[in-house]
């Protein structure tokens, strides 16, 4: 760290600034991008000694890039990991965690109503390989026991799930993984370590969207991988050297001036979102209110138990189906429609025809993603001018 103390005698806002810098000759004050493809060597033997890896050290910016180092140091601090890999995506995260913890006949469990791509990657993609997956309710911890085989390898969970904001026991289900010899892997994108820390409830490996929260403005792709050395530090990134699903150093570098801000904007988010999300239970025409941070959530203490807060995702069910909910997301003019999230500005999105979509009516049933549920993450707007502009909605029904 740059200012000279031990990293774990600072608080967590304090490590989203400082972790991880190493400031070059030129002492600069904000991190450099390293924008190279490779490095130059003193000599044939320290590129042997780089490349076999007895000296550590820059060797191509496909695994090993400065600026990239910098953001994997800090977030591994955050999340309390020793180790993190960064990659060009959130789904280029997972697929990576499955690569390097699965082969052909092997089974993974997978919670229900996990974003889209996630499940289609489950199914689609490593089914094609002979790899098999069982989804399982994500509270049901007695349904995760009877569903392991004797070639189920891995758990794998999002909390609060998205949309529908379900809250997984963590610790519950680690112990359920390891006692089956499996790991658990948690989707912490929607909290991010400001408001949740899997690992230290027990999980094995934590993947987020850095495209998310940490950006935090919708400009950049990235993802990353964080756990123990052998998990990530060894096979997760074994598979980055090899494969290649690099993330670049200016988009490092830009989740790095998020990751500085990112307690501070986690917070503002979630005060929004509970805002929001109460004032949506008084109108007439939500049938349910999803949102983790709710006094009237089914799994509040949990939520108590695990997150500092509830984050910036809701959603909410309007009762006359697909034809309502467009109307509805149609009639706004400030909030957004996209299909993104952790944005500063609000998007809204109807996550039966967008992100749930390539599932079929089946998985989608099962997920409980209803044609009439509308899906939105509240930014950093004033509350009063994002519950005017939903009015703008229920007006138009």
């Amino acid at each position: 760290m740059a200012g000279g103390d031990s990293e774990s005698d600072h608080g967590l806002g304090t490590r989203g600034v400082h972790a991880g810098q190493t400031r070059t000759e030129q002492g600069e004050q904000s991190e450099p991008i390293f924008t190279t493809s490779s490095f130059v060597f003193h000599s044939a033997e320290q590129a042997a000694a780089r490349f076999s890896g007895a000296e550590p050290g820059n060797v191509y910016s496909r695994f090993t890039n400065p600026t990239v180092s910098v953001f994997e140091h800090r977030l591994a601090a955050l999340e309390g990991g020793e180790r993190c890999v960064a990659t060009s995506s959130g789904m280029s995260a997972i697929l990576a965690v499955c690569l390097a913890s699965l082969k052909s006949g092997d089974h993974l469990l997978c919670s229900h109503g996990v974003f889209g791509n996630t499940a289609l990657l489950f199914t689609q993609y490593l089914g094609s390989f002979g790899i098999d997956c069982t989804f399982v309710p994500l509270t049901d911890v007695a349904g995760w026991r009877s569903a392991v085989r004797p070639n189920t390898r891995l758990f794998f969970i999002e909390t609060p799930s998205n949309p529908l904001a379900e809250v997984a026991d963590i610790r519950a289900l680690a112990e359920a993984a390891h006692a089956a010899g499996c790991i658990l892997v948690v989707d912490n994108t929607v909290c991010t370590p400001v408001l949740q820390r899997p690992l230290e409830h027990g999980a094995d490996l934590v993947v987020l969207s850095a495209t998310k929260y940490i950006d935090g403005q919708g400009r950049c792709l990235g993802g990353a991988v964080v756990g123990s050395e052998a998990l990530a530090g060894k096979n997760v990134f074994g598979v980055l050297r090899t494969t290649g699903p690099c993330m670049s150093p200016f988009n490092a570098w830009v989740f790095l001036k998020g990751l500085e801000t990112l307690q501070v904007r986690m917070r503002a988010h979630s005060e929004n979102a509970l805002q929001i999300a109460q004032w949506l239970e008084r109108q007439r025409a939500v049938r349910r209110v999803y949102y983790a941070g709710l006094p009237s959530h089914p799994q509040r203490d949990l939520v108590r138990r695990q997150q500092s807060a509830g984050g910036g995702l809701l959603a909410f069910d309007l009762d006359g189906g697909r034809g309502e909910a467009w109307r509805f997301i149609n009639a706004v003019k400030l909030i957004t429609i996209t299909a993104n999230l952790g944005d500063a500005k609000s998007t809204i999105t109807h996550p039966a025809s967008t992100t749930h979509g390539r599932l079929s009516p089946e998985a989608r049933q099962a997920a409980g993603i209803g044609e009439g549920l509308v899906r939105v993450a509240i930014g950093l707007e004033d509350a009063d001018d994002l519950k005017a502009d939903l009015q703008r909605g229920f007006d138009a029904l």
